[in-house]
């Protein structure tokens, strides 16, 4: 498994991954304008991404972004037991979480109006994040400890940053929170924090089965507590991230309904279905005269436990093709 996973003729030592993760041994001045450069620079080009609704933009800022680096760190802290080395990487986390969403947030500051900015596909689409990204962020995870790892795969790093997307989320949250959009700024940090938190765990394991724990001095080691941190952090992130998928899956549950409810109103269509809390809010384009609200909030009883009050958007027309 070992030698499959990460080769002994491509594995890089433990004072190589301590040069490239640890920003304060060798060359650190260099080592930590070109992280806080580098940082700086992904955030404006990810906040101007999703202020523009730019996927290309956004995607250029994911290659640019430096966070990988303390948080992979953090990973070789825990394995190693470098108490020093984690809270120093913890420390440059925490720090550019704060700086991209300070950019974030004047950014939003400079908006004629904000308020359309919430609704554009760059912030939807981070701002309610389902199980399904915290599995492609532990594959992501997995791939980015094996090319940090071994020396003849580091080229696929501006891939991993790419999936991983560390701070697009971030500038939503800033932005999110200069619209004075407090709920969609918590999604889009649930997004972040699973990816971080995905990449650390997976990061864990891969350092631990290549053996740098093994060379770590056995007197610095006590890792059970972190683990132990660790596990409390995923199940955190997960919770949220499952409740969505579920609001997802009778979301789409409610949609079918609401065809059902129309169906003797052949020109009537379901629009959109959207759940949020205790609120289902369902737009139809249709006749006039729908159908009595009562069947469907009947309906949706039945399909969700918390029996969530059906709030419909009507509006009156119909396609024209």
């Amino acid at each position: 498994m070992l030698s499959f996973l990460v080769p002994q003729d491509q594995r890089r030592s433990l004072d190589e991954l301590t040069d490239k993760l640890d920003l304060s041994v060798g060359a650190v001045t260099s080592k930590r304008s070109a992280f806080w450069i580098m940082l700086v620079m992904s955030a404006v080009i990810a906040i101007s991404g999703v202020i523009g609704d730019s996927t290309a933009t956004v995607i250029g800022a994911m290659i640019v972004a430096p966070l990988s680096i303390p948080i992979l760190g953090v990973a070789l802290g825990v394995v190693t037991g470098r108490a020093p080395l984690l809270g120093r990487s913890l420390l440059l986390v925490v720090s550019g979480i704060l700086v991209v969403i300070a950019l974030g947030f004047l950014f939003a500051q400079l908006l004629p109006n904000p308020v359309n900015v919430l609704s554009n596909a760059q912030v939807v689409g981070r701002t309610s994040p389902k199980l399904m990204d915290l599995t492609a962020a532990m594959a992501t995870g997995l791939v980015a400890a094996i090319a940090i790892t071994r020396r003849d795969v580091g080229d696929v790093l501006p891939g991993v940053a790419i999936a991983i997307s560390l701070v697009p989320p971030l500038g939503v949250v800033g932005v999110c929170l200069g619209s004075r959009a407090p709920a969609l700024a918590g999604g889009a940090f649930v997004l972040f924090a699973s990816n971080v938190v995905a990449m650390i765990i997976t990061s864990t394991i891969v350092l631990i089965i290549a053996g740098y724990a093994g060379d770590a001095d056995p007197a610095t080691v006590r890792r059970g507590r972190a683990y132990v941190a660790l596990g409390a952090a995923l199940v955190l992130v997960a919770i949220p991230m499952v409740l969505n998928s579920l609001s997802t899956l009778w979301a789409g549950q409610i949609a079918d309904a609401a065809r059902d409810w129309l169906r003797d109103s052949p020109d009537a269509q379901v629009i959109d279905v959207n759940l949020q809390g205790d609120i289902a809010t369902v737009s139809v384009l249709g006749p006039q005269q729908l159908p009595p609200r009562a069947v469907l909030q009947q309906k949706v009883n039945e399909l969700v436990p918390w029996d969530p009050k059906v709030v419909i958007i009507h509006t009156v027309g119909g396609r024209v093709q």
